[in-house]
């Protein structure tokens, strides 16, 4: 991905910094020198940022490793200047899991904290009066780098607990009251709390700082997309791919040529194409590939067919098709009964059938 710079990698887990890091960096040396910092002032604070980050990777991995105790694979771990993203196959079902996945990220930096607390004399600090602190903060030390370091992960801690739906303190929620309610209502429950403080944060930063606003539209539409994603796997599960697939599809031949897709195209409304050859599929013929080789068309459907492709079974779930999917990054595939083609599914046959469900629901309720 364009504007990303890759770390490396840890249990398989993708470590990238986006390029909007480097903002934060440049926004907090300019907030130093407009205060008159000097330049170790300046390297102490940069250097800070960066350090916490680390500590924001660790937090994530924790999250990441807790979860593949479950089975849950983590792709990457972004970091972006709100903070860090640990980007995971799906959240645990069962609320003890999704508890222990939550509460991992924050058990990092307390355990951080607690190792910091006993480096740094936490204590002789408050035995201070404002001023006197404020002097002796300002001094360029390791011991200050440090204490401020544990100051910034108990804040983290703090922060990541506030019951504000997708932040962890909002999932701990959700897991505790998903053993009473269940999920879909546990979720619609802390992500409605998550809303509803977002829009304080959104206040608070119109005042005094805009950078709440950044964090309250990240927890406002993260809470909403989280819902809906809720309610969505509600309404689909026990339903398979076999309700929800295009039963009359048009299949073409490795010997057919550009030409002919290009028609069949035009003619109907199917973008994407299952191409078999004696009754067996070979390939997938995608409509970015059609319209990419347009100006050739008397090609061969077999020299840019993709023969590399995945099918799904008609029994399986849609859930699963959806994690497919996302995972796959394909939006199309062939569906089998018996390894027989039978149909396709693809993402915007699924959301037809969502719509349709979501209405159907809707009725029911009312």
């Amino acid at each position: 991905m364009k504007g990303v710079l890759k770390l490396g990698s840890v249990a398989g887990i993708k470590i990238e910094v986006h390029w909007t890091f480097t903002l934060l960096l440049i926004w907090v040396a300019f907030l130093e020198i407009q205060q008159g910092a000097n330049l170790n002032r300046i390297l102490l604070n940069e250097a800070l940022i960066v350090v916490l980050f680390l500590c924001v990777v660790l937090h994530e991995l924790g999250h990441a490793l807790t979860a593949k105790r479950f089975n849950i694979k983590t792709q990457k771990i972004m970091l972006l200047p709100i903070g860090g993203v640990a980007t995971l196959d799906k959240m645990p079902d069962k609320p003890a899991q999704e508890l222990l996945v939550a509460l991992a990220g924050p058990a990092v930096n307390v355990v951080i904290a607690f190792i910091l607390a006993l480096v740094v004399p936490v204590r002789s600090y408050f035995n201070f009066d404002a001023i006197v602190l404020e002097e002796m903060l300002y001094e360029v030390t390791f011991q200050n780098f440090l204490f401020y370091l544990f100051i910034a992960n108990v804040m983290l801690v703090a922060f990541n607990l506030i019951p504000a739906f997708p932040m962890d303190g909002g999932r701990v929620l959700r897991a505790l009251l998903a053993f009473r309610l269940g999920r879909v209502e546990a979720t619609k429950i802390a992500a409605g709390i998550g809303q509803a403080l977002a829009v304080l944060f959104f206040v608070i930063g119109l005042l005094f700082n805009p950078f709440l606003i950044l964090i309250a539209l990240f927890i406002f539409f993260g809470a909403y997309g989280e819902n809906q994603m809720v309610k969505q796997s509600s309404l689909l599960e026990g339903h398979t791919a076999k309700e929800a697939m295009l039963q009359y599809i048009t299949r073409l031949h490795p010997g057919d040529t550009v030409q002919k897709a290009i028609d069949t195209l035009l003619a109907g409304s199917e973008k994407d194409f299952v191409v078999t050859e004696d009754n067996k599929i070979v390939g997938i013929l995608y409509q970015k590939d059609i319209i990419k080789n347009a100006a050739k068309p008397s090609i061969l459907i077999r020299g840019i067919m993709h023969s590399n492709f995945k099918t799904v079974d008609m029994a399986t779930e849609i859930t699963k098709v959806l994690e497919l999917l996302a995972k796959e990054k394909t939006n199309f595939f062939p569906v089998t009964l018996n390894e027989e083609l039978v149909g396709a599914i693809d993402s915007t046959n699924i959301s037809e059938f969502i719509l349709l469900k979501t209405v159907s629901s809707d009725k029911t309720e009312n």
